[in-house]
């Protein structure tokens, strides 16, 4: 587990740097095209202070998109004691718990490290899963928390947000703006590639985010396993969301990544482009664990 949350820490640092270059090579070409090197200054110096916005604030960003609402334990002592005494066995801190109005069974754990987390489950969750399902759904998350992906996840999804707001605005400078002298005056070549890796970085930049978010779900399944250590609870857990999962009210694919489940509409894209690995292939890991303990 700590090999896990060390190798945690190694890949926050990766995909920084791996997204400072896609920022950074979007940057020196549109320099390059517009002839000016203060549009790569720019854009770097842009990007590293909204990595450090997001950094800080993108956790209280997903809770007020979820709807999500602070709860004491005098407000809900079953999902309160659940989630305390899983802090407790664990040694993490207690995080914030908050509680979303929605009848679509769904959770998640945000902040950006064990300190300054927050979980958050929904009413449609609370109602449908036992105790011994909700435990093992609030390890999941807690698992999360303990394993620093909250930090991670919070850093992709903003890196993946600022590679597609620049790609967009150099997509605009390139076919309406800028200095249209210096654009057919410059190299065409230039100018071609450019504009094909403005439509593939952000590409790049979301394949990187899903590859990220899967891993990150199998290792919160596992941690939250080895926590409870009742697998089998976790599994039917996640059967329950397959059954009976439907659209979250407040749909947001910038923060979909986050939940236990994938809370947008199904089709072709959402499944070719989830955040999320298969279900079955989640339960089929865990009831392995299950036959190991």
């Amino acid at each position: 587990m700590y090999r896990a949350i060390a190798r945690n820490k190694r890949n926050t640092v990766f995909i920084i740097l791996l997204f400072l270059i896609l920022i950074g090579a979007l940057g020196w070409l549109a320099s390059l095209i517009y002839h000016s090197y203060t549009i790569l200054v720019v854009v770097l110096v842009g990007a590293i202070l909204y990595a450090l916005f997001q950094y800080y604030l993108a956790s209280s960003q997903a809770l007020s998109m979820s709807g999500a609402i602070p709860i004491t334990k005098a407000d809900n002592p079953r999902l309160w004691n659940v989630v305390e005494n899983l802090s407790i066995t664990t040694g993490t801190p207690m995080p914030a718990v908050y509680i979303v109005n929605d009848p679509a069974p769904n959770a998640f754990a945000t902040g950006r490290d064990p300190q300054h987390a927050s979980v958050a489950a929904t009413t449609g969750l609370l109602d449908l899963m036992t105790d011994a399902e909700l435990e093992g759904v609030m390890a999941h998350e807690l698992g999360h928390v303990r394993n620093y992906d909250i930090r991670l996840g919070m850093i992709v999804f903003g890196l993946t947000v600022a590679i597609g707001f620049i790609a967009d605005i150099f997509l605009r400078m390139a076919f309406f703006g800028g200095n249209r002298n210096n654009n057919n005056g410059g190299n065409p070549v230039v100018l071609v590639f450019g504009l094909i890796a403005a439509i593939v970085a952000p590409l790049v930049a979301t394949l990187v985010q899903l590859a990220v978010s899967r891993q990150r779900e199998y290792l919160a399944d596992a941690t939250g396993a080895m926590t409870t250590r009742h697998p089998d609870a976790l599994a039917s857990a996640l059967l329950k969301l397959e059954a009976y999962g439907r659209p979250m009210q407040k749909q947001n694919s910038s923060m979909a990544h986050l939940w236990i489940n994938d809370p947008l509409k199904p089709g072709l894209m959402a499944r070719l482009f989830s955040t999320h690995p298969p279900i079955p292939q989640r339960v089929e890991r865990l009831q392995e664990m299950g036959s190991s303990f």
